[in-house]
């Protein structure tokens, strides 16, 4: 019966829960093992038609996983029970199963297949969610709202620059997945303690044999196991993509709240429910999901950094944990980066509340460019800001436009008149270099998805 979220249904796409399926892990168990022996028969150690047999029935259409279980039951160990169930299958020619080679030569080689497969979805859903903010991004280049820092308004910004910024963040985690892949995606075959003594004299040529016919890269060198630090490497960047993610969709969980009412999740009226009891209630769910269980994936970190430690030339105790953290940190970093494409596909924008949202604080948002204003027809720019502060602080407490206040004070308007006020108070005025960054950071992409 099906314990956890994944294994439910609930989280998850197909393609990548296929990834790491038991029956796919031990395929690819199998095409290691028959990988090797073809490497053996290439270098004369063992008669080319035996290593065919293997080949030909290195496959769960003959080594069935029931088999596997039943031997393991008895025996305690699992590749030794992958072994003796190909060999059997094998007749004769199982004899030459598995030679000069341990257990962990078939499982990190097996790691590398599976992650680079999970990589391919990964790298792919990235670059698709590159691709839909850089359509956003040019969509609302010049949709003018307020920017905030601390949570309060600070100066105009545009959405499609918040959209660009979120690109090019996206961008860079595509860069270091596919800086990564030379490092991570290696497989070995090596041997107890990494000597290659068991392989014979073509040990090295075996080895590249092996990893050149599964289209994987050759550890340079290697103990029992490749170095875990490779794959720590790996959990760390995709906890940064995901943590990306969850800035993201907690930017749009700030803005949906009706406080603000600028971005909203998409929400099936016809049908979708937002709560058991309260019926008003538009959740932004899937922005909430997104940041749940990219703090799962963050936490996969940790022991992922711990495997990097082990006992001489291997222990096991990187064995366990991977067995959780290479699916569940491939599969939710899928997950999200699918939730996150569709999110922002559908995401509804209401122009109109931004508008309405920047005259909140009374035109005081644009207090940076009266000053700046000031400063330049030759008032000390120290001093403006100490003014400006302090007629920003009469139009809070007075609850008044800070256009009124400006006017009526006497050091501003012997240095602007009303239109110059006015030009200064307009945020479509200050929106500095905005759309040419938004168009470089688009132009830039748009490059690098090309090459």
């Amino acid at each position: 019966m099906p314990v956890l979220p994944i294994d439910t249904g609930r989280y998850g796409t197909p393609e990548m829960k296929r990834v790491f399926e038991e029956e796919t892990r031990v395929q690819r168990m199998l095409d290691v093992e028959a990988a090797l022996a073809w490497a053996h028969a290439e270098v004369g150690d063992i008669p080319r038609k035996d290593a065919e047999k293997i080949a030909s029935k290195a496959s769960l259409r003959y080594v069935k996983l029931d088999r596997i279980k039943e031997i393991e039951h008895e025996i305690k160990h699992d590749i030794a029970s992958l072994v003796r169930a190909l060999s059997e299958a094998c007749g004769a020619s199982g004899a030459y199963v598995h030679l000069g080679a341990t257990s962990y030569d078939i499982v990190d080689t097996t790691n590398a297949l599976q992650l680079k497969e999970a990589l391919d979805l990964i790298e792919g859903r990235l670059v698709e969610f590159e691709k839909i903010l850089m359509v956003k991004a040019k969509q609302y280049k010049e949709t003018v709202m307020a920017g905030r820092t601390h949570g309060q308004h600070a100066v105009p910004i545009t959405l499609g620059f918040k959209f660009a910024v979120w690109m090019r963040e996206t961008a860079r985690h595509v860069q270091r997945i596919r800086a990564c892949r030379e490092r991570v995606l290696v497989g070995k075959m090596s041997g107890a303690v990494g000597t290659q003594a068991g392989l014979g004299e073509h040990a090295m040529k075996i080895q590249d044999l092996v990893m050149c016919k599964l289209k994987i890269g050759s550890a340079d060198i290697s103990t029992q196991i490749v170095q875990r630090d490779r794959y720590a490497e790996l959990v760390c960047l995709l906890a940064m993509a995901t943590s990306s993610m969850e800035n993201f969709a907690t930017e749009i969980r700030e803005l949906q709240r009706p406080e603000i009412g600028e971005l909203f999740e998409y929400f099936e009226t016809a049908k979708q429910v937002g709560s058991s009891t309260m019926p008003q209630k538009r959740n932004p769910e899937l922005c909430e999901r997104v940041c749940g269980l990219a703090r799962i994936v963050r936490s996969l970190v940790t022991p992922a950094l711990e495997d990097v430690t082990t006992w001489h030339e291997r222990d096991l105790t990187q064995s366990s944990a991977e067995r959780f953290i290479f699916p569940e940190v491939c599969i939710l970093t899928d997950y999200l980066l699918w939730l996150m494409c569709g999110i922002v596909t559908d995401l509804r924008v209401d122009e109109q509340r931004m508008l309405k949202n920047m005259d909140v604080t009374q035109g005081r948002m644009m207090s940076e460019a009266v000053m700046i204003m000031l400063t330049r027809k030759g008032m000390n720019r120290q001093e403006a800001h100490e003014h400006l502060r302090n007629l920003a602080i009469k139009s809070e407490t007075e609850h008044r436009q800070f256009k009124q206040i400006l006017l009526e004070d006497e050091a501003v308007t012997k240095i602007l008149s009303e239109e110059e006020i006015d030009e200064a108070l307009n945020p479509e005025n200050y929106l500095g270099t905005a759309l040419k960054q938004v168009d470089l950071a688009v132009n830039r992409t748009s490059a690098e998805l090309d090459t």
